[in-house]
C-alpha cells in the first residue's frame, strides 16, 4: 500500500488532506445537478472519477459472477422447458419456489454476405427488385476511406456525413505533481 504522500490523489479520510463532511461520494452524484458537480475542485473530481470507475468495475464483476451462477443453476432446466415447448431459442418461464424464472435465449442470426450479394444479383437479373426481399446497406470503413486517393474521396464526399460521439474526459495527475 502506498503512503498518502506517495498517492497522486488525496483519499477520503487521508490525514494529510482531509475533505469536509459534506464532500460528495459517488453514490451521491445522481442527486446533484451536473453544474454543481462541475464546480467541484479538480482534485475532488479526480477522486470521484477514480472511485466511480472502481465501483463500476466491482459492479460489473459482481454482475458477471451472478449471471454465471444463474446460468449454472437454470440453464439445463430452461433448455428442457424450451425443448418441451418445441423451441430452440426464445423465452421460457418456470417456477422455482415462490418465484418465476424467466430464461431468455435470444436468437442471433448471421448471414453470409458474399452469398447474400449473389442472391441479390440473381434477383436483380431476374428482373425483380431485391429491396422487396432484403435490406441493402453499403458501408465505407473510415480506414479504407482515409487510404483512398484524393480523387476517389472527392467523389464520395457528398455522401459522407461526419458526426461526433460522446466526449470522454479523464483526469490524471500531472507528472510534476507526483
Amino acid at each position: 500500500m502506498t503512503s498518502p504522500i506517495q498517492s497522486p490523489f488525496a483519499d477520503h479520510g487521508d490525514p494529510f488532506m482531509p475533505y469536509p463532511e459534506n464532500t460528495p461520494a459517488p453514490e451521491d452524484l445522481p442527486g446533484i445537478e451536473e453544474s454543481e458537480v462541475a464546480q467541484l475542485p479538480v482534485e475532488l473530481l479526480a477522486i470521484l472519477q477514480r472511485e466511480t470507475n472502481e465501483n463500476l468495475a466491482r459492479a460489473k464483476a459482481a454482475k458477471a459472477r451472478l449471471d454465471a451462477a444463474l446460468t449454472v443453476r437454470y440453464a439445463t432446466r430452461a433448455a428442457e422447458e424450451r425443448r418441451a415447448a418445441g423451441k430452440d431459442t426464445g423465452t421460457t418461464r418456470f417456477d422455482d419456489g415462490d418465484f418465476t424464472v424467466v430464461a431468455d435465449l435470444p436468437k442471433r442470426v448471421e448471414w453470409d454476405q458474399p452469398q447474400l450479394a449473389a442472391m441479390v444479383e440473381r434477383i436483380r437479373a431476374a428482373g425483380d427488385d431485391p429491396a422487396q426481399y432484403v435490406d441493402i446497406a453499403i458501408r465505407v470503413p473510415e480506414r479504407k476511406y482515409a487510404a483512398w486517393p484524393q480523387a476517389i474521396r472527392q467523389g464520395f464526399e457528398p455522401a459522407r456525413t461526419v458526426k461526433t460521439g460522446t466526449l470522454k474526459v479523464s483526469i490524471e495527475p500531472n507528472e510534476a505533481a507526483q
